[in-house]
């Protein structure tokens, strides 16, 4: 962060943008392609699940009107449109709700912005699956880096919104490895990246998953595009954005740190890190929906038997979740309808009709919520404990530690495949869903990206 002359590089930019602009001729290991693949998978399926909700049909019908070069296709319509138009749409719809991946440590959604814009460009630019898959994972790795660079405190306390910040880096550096730039231009994507950066967490205030979708995904996605094309459009930029008087650390960072930037490159893959839900719902209501249906499912419970709940949280983030106005983010009523249905699903928890519903709201009227500060440091993150007393007298009880999805506790193959067919069948079809997820999970044998076009369109 120290001043330099206009013509020195600090390390961290230097490493970096040689990092970056040697990507697409850098083999990954081969848990760190599998994992991309599956990560892909999810967001592809995140896309088209949520091209149906009210952010991706309002995304879609917004970059449609406009129009431009056929560069892009928007999943899950007939759009071809130029890539920051496809970025911005398919990066709104892959957070059009909760159903998206996640990664804990750089506090973001990493695949609603990152997946989006590397997609974009592969199609632009003629790329083979292999390179989409090396810039994706690369795509992570910069962008849960510079979060963590920053050194931003709580999550209800932070003044400025990782789950924006992260994908727009994420977003430039997967771009800017398609378009094959040199270390330069690397550095030049990085600078408009930076002039970019943006993001208030008040999206906790959005009632209808919009705004927040356009701040979690088609703003980041967007943005990473945009720098990338400005540069190999010719635009020249500052070479350097993380060190001089005015930098990316003095400007957001809290308790700043820029070696983080380059920590483990190439041998420290965040992607590792990464989680994909099993439940389609906020983040923190991973834990409590494992207690709840583990409880469910052990004891044969059934909603008329319970006479109160109780589910304790950590305190950093029990802020996010608390009697929310949106189905799928809200703690009371998903554990409400849990335990009414004896589970949740990807159509239950969007069905705004069932906040309503006089049985769903009894049983929400039993839970009551206690913020925890000891789970907020319990090691693995995001625990819940859910407790049930009994209509018959007994105490039942789940500590859900390693909530399912996370590295800690991962879903297998066969978990994150049948759960990317029941998102995108409804979309495309059965039978084209099928083909889509054998086509992503064997992507290095894609010699073209744009031949998943014709699997992306409705």
């Amino acid at each position: 962060m120290h001043e330099q002359s206009a013509n020195e590089i600090s390390h961290e930019a230097s490493v970096l943008s040689e990092y970056i602009a040697g990507t697409l001729d850098r083999d990954i290991p081969r848990d760190v392609a599998l994992k991309t693949k599956q990560h892909i998978l999810d967001t592809i399926a995140a896309i088209l699940s949520g091209s149906r909700l009210r952010a991706g049909r309002l995304a879609a019908a917004y970059v449609g009107s406009f129009g431009g070069n056929a560069e892009a296709a928007v999943l899950g319509t007939s759009l071809v449109l130029p890539a920051t138009s496809a970025a911005l749409a398919n990066g709104m719809a892959g957070h059009a709700d909760e159903t998206d991946d996640s990664h804990l440590a750089g506090r973001f959604h990493p695949g609603c912005g990152i997946i989006p814009a590397a997609l974009a460009i592969a199609e632009q630019q003629d790329r083979s699956g292999q390179d989409l898959l090396r810039a994706v994972a690369l795509g992570y790795d910069i962008g849960a880096r510079t979060t963590m660079a920053l050194g931003f405190s709580r999550p209800d306390t932070v003044r400025h919104s990782t789950h924006s910040l992260g994908p727009a880096f994420g977003a430039a550096a997967a771009a800017a490895a398609l378009f094959r730039f040199d270390a330069t231009r690397v550095r030049h994507v990085l600078s408009y990246a930076t002039q970019q950066a943006s993001g208030v967490p008040f999206w906790q205030r959005d009632k209808e998953h919009v705004e927040k979708a356009f701040d979690f995904g088609g703003m980041g996605a967007r943005n990473g595009v945009a720098a990338a094309t400005m540069v190999a459009a010719g635009f020249s930029a500052v070479d350097d954005p993380f060190s001089g008087k005015h930098n990316l650390f003095t400007a957001f960072g809290e308790k700043p740190n820029p070696s983080r930037l380059t920590e483990g490159l190439g041998s420290h893959f965040e992607i590792m890190r990464a989680s994909i839900k099993k439940w389609c719902v906020g983040s923190p209501i991973q834990a409590v929906l494992d207690a709840t249906t583990t409880l469910i499912e052990t004891n044969d419970l059934r909603a008329e038997q319970v006479r109160r709940v109780i589910i304790t949280m950590p305190d950093d983030r029990i802020h996010i979740v608390d009697n929310r106005t949106m189905p799928d983010v809200c703690v009371q009523h998903l554990a409400a309808l849990a335990l009414v249905d004896g589970t949740v699903t990807f159509e239950s928890c969007h069905d705004r009709e069932r906040m309503n519903d006089p049985t769903v709201m009894a049983i929400r009227r039993l839970i009551e919520l206690v913020p925890s500060a000891e789970l907020t440091i319990a090691t693995p993150a995001r625990q819940a404990i859910v407790e049930i007393e009994t209509t018959d007298g007994r105490h039942l009880r789940h500590h859900a530690k390693a909530v399912r999805g996370t590295p800690e506790n991962p879903m297998d193959g066969s978990e994150i495949e049948a759960k990317a067919l029941d998102l995108m069948k409804p979309v495309i079809g059965s039978d084209r869903a099928t083909e889509l997820i054998h086509k992503v999970l064997r992507l290095d044998d894609l010699t073209n990206v744009r031949d998943l076009r014709r699997l992306f369109a409705a």
